[in-house]
């Protein structure tokens, strides 16, 4: 089972590498937008939490978040592998799913981390913000200060897992095709 972490700040491609990555290696991509979309679009238990919490203006904890992971995995049990995007994000949650794959014998296999500069991430988010529609992709200064939050609070996640290993640093520029070559590569040598 290939238990891939596609990681890499805003811009860096990891929503169009994902959609590539699953289609070639039949893995099941789990976004944490689109479980929290899921549980809190139905109404579940962990849906109502995190709507309680978000309510407030909090952070969802943790723990409801690994409860929504849970419930995604185990949902699926026969496929192929899973491609976690946009989670991990800090240390506890990195704890937390070695913890959940480790109950399942398993571990993630890789982190594949998209390592683009930051003036080129720049330049792809407001030529996507031409067109998304997504206000934070048209604001210099907000797209700045996001790639600053990722390397403050979230790039550690990446260490962590190199210190076991399986971080891996992939070129993030150039075409798409040749991206995901590179990251076929690294894939194709677990």
């Amino acid at each position: 089972m290939i238990n891939l972490i596609l990681f890499g700040p805003p811009g860096s491609g990891k929503g169009t590498q994902a959609e590539k990555l699953v289609e070639k290696y039949e893995l099941l991509h789990i976004s944490t937008g689109d479980l929290f979309r899921y549980e809190m679009g139905n109404n579940t238990p962990l849906g109502e939490k995190a709507k309680s919490y978000m309510a407030k203006g909090e952070l969802v904890p943790d723990e409801v978040t690994i409860g929504m992971l849970r419930n995604k995995v185990e949902a699926n049990p026969d496929v192929k592998g899973y491609i976690f995007d946009g989670f991990p994000r800090t240390i506890p949650q990195c704890e937390a799913l070695d913890n959940l794959l480790a109950e399942k014998d398993q571990q993630v296999s890789s982190l594949l981390m998209l390592d683009v500069e930051e003036e080129e991430l720049v330049k792809r988010l407001l030529l996507r913000g031409e067109s998304s529609g997504r206000a934070d992709d048209t604001d210099e200064g907000i797209i700045r200060n996001r790639i600053q939050v990722y390397e403050n609070e979230t790039a550690p996640v990446f260490h962590y897992y190199e210190d076991k290993g399986v971080g891996n640093k992939i070129n993030g520029i150039g075409s798409i095709e040749e991206i995901f070559g590179r990251l076929s590569d690294a894939v194709d040598a677990i």
